[in-house]
This record gives structure tokens, sequence and C-alpha cells, in this order.
């Protein structure tokens, strides 16, 4: 299992954009993908999912990756979070 903590720093937050970019991203690998808060757990391969979690500027959220294909998922996901400016 891989993780990586963030911190939201889009200052609209994880929004509808973003969500759907996360979501194309994690779907094509085989491996369960979620992303933690203290509270809630969202699976990355569900924009509802996503969106529920209501991550907000200044939030912080781990990202996990966990199976056959964890570390290329992991990486591939990562470079997109900091790439996009969502979160660091």
């Amino acid at each position: 299992m891989k993780t990586k903590q963030f911190i939201v720093v889009d200052p609209q937050g994880i929004h509808a954009r973003p969500a759907s970019q996360l979501v194309a991203a994690a779907t094509p690998f085989a491996s369960s993908v979620e992303l933690k808060t203290e509270e809630k757990t969202a699976n990355l391969k569900s924009i509802l999912s996503i969106m529920a979690l209501g991550l907000k500027q200044g939030a912080t959220f781990t990202l996990q990756v966990e199976g056959e294909d964890e570390e290329q998922a992991f990486t591939a996901l990562t470079k997109l979070i900091s790439e996009t400016g969502l979160a660091q």
C-alpha cells in the first residue's frame, strides 16, 4: 500500500472539474484508490464520492493506493495532483 498526504491549495477546493480529472486518471488502474480525510473515505473512481468529501482550500487528505498496479497508479495520481495545482 502506498500513501501520501496532501493539502488542497486550489482556492475553489476540489470541485467538479478536478474531481472528474482524478476519476479519469484513476479508473484505468486495477488497484483500489481512495482519498481519506479524518472523517470520511472516498473511492477515487467515483466522482460523487469525491464531491461528497467537500474538500475546500486548506483541507488535508491522504491518497491511498493498494493493488497489483499500485506503483503505476500512485505515480500517475500524485503527478496529476501536483501538476494541476490542486494540492501540494
